[in-house]
């Protein structure tokens, strides 16, 4: 289990997804994603779909009953509607007792610690497939990659993934990699290929 309380990076990992969504553009929605069935518009609906399921699982709700993905929202929407369920998944999760009681959460019942260390790095990764879908616009915060790489490889120490595991087989590192690479193949993600 991971000692550190995830409340400080989860706070900070979703300042730097909402900055991030907030230079998007109209033209670049359908534009290809690291996540090879999503398209940016996909990806920004499962953000938002992702963090409303743990803000459900904060507030003590079922969060396996959220789809985690939203409909209907308008293109130039989306900073809007990330903002909304940020403000909401953080106060959810403010109690001290959430970081203990059991939650269930799609890979089973964790306490609410490990949960939001999870969602901390899905968030982080995310984050990661949109930034490198929009050419990287912002510089990242490295110390969210430890976190989420540290995360990730406790979680999914197997390099061979299976079919009910929602990331790839872990892909080869290149020697110069930063640590945001090195989570997106730890996670079976390549970059997109620029001319």
């Amino acid at each position: 289990m991971n000692a550190v309380d995830p409340r400080p990076v989860y706070t900070r990992a979703t300042e730097q997804a909402a900055a991030l969504i907030k230079t998007v553009r109209p033209e670049q929605l359908t534009g290809p994603t690291p996540c090879t069935e999503f398209d940016v518009r996909t990806l920004l609906s499962h953000m938002v779909g992702g963090t409303l399921r743990i803000a459900v699982v904060g507030e003590g709700g079922d969060g396996m009953a959220v789809r985690p993905f939203v409909d209907d929202v308008p293109d130039d929407a989306w900073t809007t509607a990330y903002d909304e369920v940020r403000t909401r998944v953080l106060k959810a999760w403010e109690s001290d007792t959430r970081m203990e009681a059991p939650v269930r959460v799609p890979w089973g019942e964790v306490p609410g610690r490990a949960a939001l260390s999870g969602y901390v790095m899905e968030l982080v990764t995310h984050t990661w497939d949109l930034s490198d879908s929009l050419g990287h616009p912002l510089e990242l915060d490295p110390e969210l990659a430890d976190f989420a790489l540290t995360t990730a490889r406790r979680v999914l120490p197997d390099p061979q993934r299976d079919e009910q595991t929602p990331f790839a087989d872990v892909l080869p590192t290149p020697a110069e990699a930063d640590t945001y690479q090195q989570l997106a193949a730890w996670l079976g993600r390549e970059p997109l290929t620029r001319a």
